[in-house]
Parts: structure tokens; C-alpha cells; sequence
């Protein structure tokens, strides 16, 4: 049963969800009963990535690829899973589809070829920047930074927490109840400056990663009921 907070969100559009981390989530709402929409700058990648999505689940589930303009005005709720490098530029074009709604902002600010060094933009974070230039009729959240593809598509309980930061506490329980839709465990993590921290630590994650020779080094709070 979905909780109540949802009721008004049936379609998650996943804009640069031809990307891992995009199928990762896209996998796990659309087990969830949601209709996904991948999002692409060609219609066609994101046909394909749809395709690949519904292959991972044995063809059970309502997953369609689209141009990412008609990505954004068809959803919900939007996620944003694109490369720094294009993030400016994507929401620039993208700000009048999204108006009015929830933007879940998956994006590092990093910065090749030191990705394990933190490297914050002059906003603060890239949640910042992307609330700066969609505007205050947007909600920004910053959400999955530090949860890696490999345990997005591990399927039941994953050993990693999502912290959410958001502008608002309504927009944050929203994507909390999200997080719990996908089958993970997810904190809320105060207002959105907080992103800067969350973001960072995903440099900090691959410079583990790389260093004990993993992939998928993750987070977890302690110290507080689970339940």
C-alpha cells in the first residue's frame, strides 16, 4: 500500500536515466507499480534504455523513453541523473517544464580527472545551483548521491542509507517516501544547504572505492532507531 503522500504521484520521469544510476532507480520504482518515463536528448537512446530496464525485469512494468522536454512534462515528479558537465545546461532548458513541481537532483559536482578530491560549484552544491536556476516555484531535493548502481539493482535490503536535503520539509517527505517505495532506508537530512555535505561524500566514497578496491562503498546511520 502506498503511503498517502504519494497519492498524486503516479508517473517518475528520470531525465539522463540512459545512465546507470538512472536505470538503477528506474528499476526499482517501476517494481514499485510507477510508470516511468526515461528521459534523453534523443528519443531513441532513451527507447533502447527503456528497453533495457524492461529486459532487467522480464518485461513486468510500464517503462517508455522519450525526448527529455516531453520527459519533464510528463511527470510528477522529476529526477535528474546527468553528468555535472551538463547539468547547467539541461535544467536551463528543461526550467519550464518543471515548474511546480518536485526535482529530485541526483547529481556530484565532479570534476575529472580528481573525482575523488570534493569539488563544490560557487552555488554551494549542485542542489543549490539547480534551486537557483529552476527558481522558487521548483522544489529541489538532493537524494541517491552515495548509493551506487551495483546496490540499486541488488534488489531487497541494501547496507547503504539515503540522506535527503530539501528546500522544504513537505518536499523532503515526499522523496523520503519515495526512498521507501524503492525498498531502501533513507533520513531526512535538514534543508538544502546540507547538500554540500551529502554531495561531497561521494567524492570521498570513490577515493575508497578505488582505494580498497570495491565498488559500491556506501553509508549508514547508526545510533538511531531502524524501525
Amino acid at each position: 500500500m502506498k503511503d498517502s503522500i504519494l497519492e498524486n504521484i503516479k508517473t517518475i520521469s528520470i531525465i539522463g536515466g540512459t545512465g546507470k544510476e538512472g536505470k538503477g532507480l528506474a528499476v526499482r520504482w517501476a517494481q514499485a507499480g510507477y510508470r516511468i518515463v526515461i528521459g534523453s536528448r534523443i528519443a531513441e537512446k532513451a527507447e533502447n534504455a527503456a528497453n533495457e530496464i524492461l529486459a532487467l525485469m522480464d518485461g513486468k512494468g510500464d517503462v517508455v523513453g522519450k525526448e527529455n522536454p516531453i520527459a519533464a512534462q510528463e511527470a510528477d515528479l522529476a529526477v535528474l541523473t546527468v553528468p555535472f558537465a551538463a547539468h547547467t545546461s539541461m535544467l536551463e532548458s528543461l526550467k519550464p517544464f518543471l515548474q511546480g513541481k518536485i526535482l529530485i537532483d541526483v547529481t556530484v559536482p565532479l570534476v575529472p580527472p580528481k573525482v575523488s578530491k570534493v569539488q563544490m560549484p560557487p552555488a554551494g552544491s549542485a542542489a543549490q545551483e539547480a534551486q537557483q536556476i529552476l527558481g522558487e516555484n521548483v522544489s529541489v531535493v538532493a537524494a541517491f548521491q552515495n548509493i551506487s548502481y551495483e546496490n540499486l539493482l541488488e534488489g531487497g535490503d541494501v547496507d547503504c542509507d539515503i540522506l535527503v536535503c530539501g528546500v522544504t520539509k513537505e518536499a523532503r517527505e515526499v522523496v523520503l517516501a519515495l526512498v521507501k517505495e524503492a525498498g531502501l532506508i533513507g533520513w531526512d537530512a535538514g534543508p538544502i544547504e546540507n547538500s554540500v555535505v551529502v554531495e561531497g561524500m561521494t567524492s570521498i566514497l570513490i577515493g575508497i572505492n578505488k582505494k580498497y578496491g570495491v565498488t559500491s562503498s556506501g553509508i549508514r546511520i547508526t545510533g538511531v532507531n531502524r524501525d
